[in-house]
């Protein structure tokens, strides 16, 4: 049977998804986010869900997702933004927004091993949709939480991106983007305390997952630690389901540990 892993290990039947009604946004649709979006079909059923990536995936409208709504969002791009809320606005109360949005590597960017790799161009990528994506989205969606019921916003980060964590360097552009998300979260969480006070606002981290993101570093992944997309989607659901509005503003693991800012 499963439960809720809360934070201090005991479960929290009341802030369980599967009481939940209104609706769901899932933005990015790669391994984690259609993942996630899969589980929260079958772990929260009042809950309307919407899938949102730049690109709908090849395979939505035959798999697991066909019934799930879609919507193409550029987290970079205002107007697009605006879409979305207006779509969102039509929709039940929102709920539970999860952004697993993020770019680690490309044609044109890789994690950078040395000072002489770092560049403008690879800064600006990164920082672009891994840092201001997400503050972005909270800015377009803010208007659309309810005031009398418990909410919500998480993004994806890394470990990585942990200042205190860093004992290995490298990875400049990448790791200074998800600090930069980190830090603009947790400010959010502190205006939304005074004005949505029953929102929890979360950083998680997922854990290595076997994803096109961590395609190109998953050999050096130790045995049982590469995770698949369901199982780190049900991690990361486990981990909200613990969360309440007291512990918004925190940066957490895939375990439902804290990690270091």
């Amino acid at each position: 049977m499963r439960h809720a892993c809360g934070i201090g290990g005991m479960a929290l039947e009341s802030r369980a998804l599967s009481t939940w009604h209104g609706t769901a946004l899932v933005v990015g649709t790669g391994g984690i986010g259609s993942a996630l979006l899969e589980a929260l079909a079958e772990r929260a059923p009042d809950l309307q869900l919407l899938g949102a990536s730049r690109q709908r995936p090849p395979n939505w409208e035959d798999g697991a997702l066909a019934d799930t709504a879609f919507m193409a969002v550029d987290l970079t791009k205002p107007c697009s933004l605006d879409g979305l809320q207006r779509r969102l606005g039509a929709l039940p109360p929102l709920r539970l927004v999860i952004n697993t949005a993020g770019v680690l590597h490309g044609p044109d960017l890789q994690p950078e091993k040395r000072l002489s790799q770092v560049t403008q161009a690879s800064l600006a990528t990164s920082f672009d949709l891994n840092a201001f994506g997400p503050i972005l989205l909270a800015q377009a969606l803010e208007s659309l939480w309810p005031k009398d019921q418990p909410f919500h916003f998480a993004s994806l980060s890394a470990r990585v991106g942990s200042i205190g964590d860093n004992s290995l360097g490298g990875w400049y552009s990448y790791r200074a983007s998800k600090a930069a998300q980190n830090q603009l979260l947790r400010t959010l969480a502190i205006e939304w305390k005074r004005r949505l006070p029953l929102g929890c606002v979360s950083l998680l981290h997922p854990g290595t997952t076997a994803t096109e993101l961590s395609r190109p570093f998953q050999a050096g992944v130790a045995p049982g630690q590469l995770f698949s997309p369901a199982r780190s989607a049900n991690h990361l659901l486990d981990v909200l389901e613990g969360l309440g509005d007291d512990q918004s503003g925190h940066f957490w693991a895939w375990d439902g540990s804290a990690i270091p800012w």
